[in-house]
């Protein structure tokens, strides 16, 4: 399925930029709800016990309360189209090391975007 079809038939979307978390963690629960319906990925989300299923459940009601403010009748029969994890902006730091020398850290944040429609 191509990105511009999926893209007219997303009635309602929600965005969570610059979110503190790397966005390989995240993508695990991407995957795990495209496709579901809303209910079902928010049932699958709430026993899942890590932070980064907490971000996407948190997303996933945003983009639920954004098709209700739209009024779009049967929130509850929306299917999860859009669920992707992007990556932010690289946070660089250091850990300092033997003999004056230094590790890198990469501190990575995603954008995660969560699009519901029929």
């Amino acid at each position: 399925m191509s990105g511009k079809k999926v893209e007219e038939r997303v009635l309602a979307r929600a965005t969570y930029r610059y979110a503190g978390m790397s966005p390989r963690k995240i993508r695990l629960y991407a995957d795990l709800i495209r496709g579901k319906t809303a209910d079902e990925a928010l049932q699958l989300l709430s026993f899942e016990i890590t932070r980064s299923a907490r971000l996407m459940e948190k997303v996933l009601k945003s983009a639920i309360g954004n098709a209700r403010f739209k009024e779009i009748e049967d929130v509850e029969e929306l299917v999860v189209l859009e669920s992707r994890v992007d990556g932010g902006p690289i946070l660089k730091r250091s850990m300092p090391r033997a003999r004056g020398s230094a590790y890198p850290i990469m501190k990575r944040l995603s954008h995660i975007h969560v699009g519901l429609g029929f």
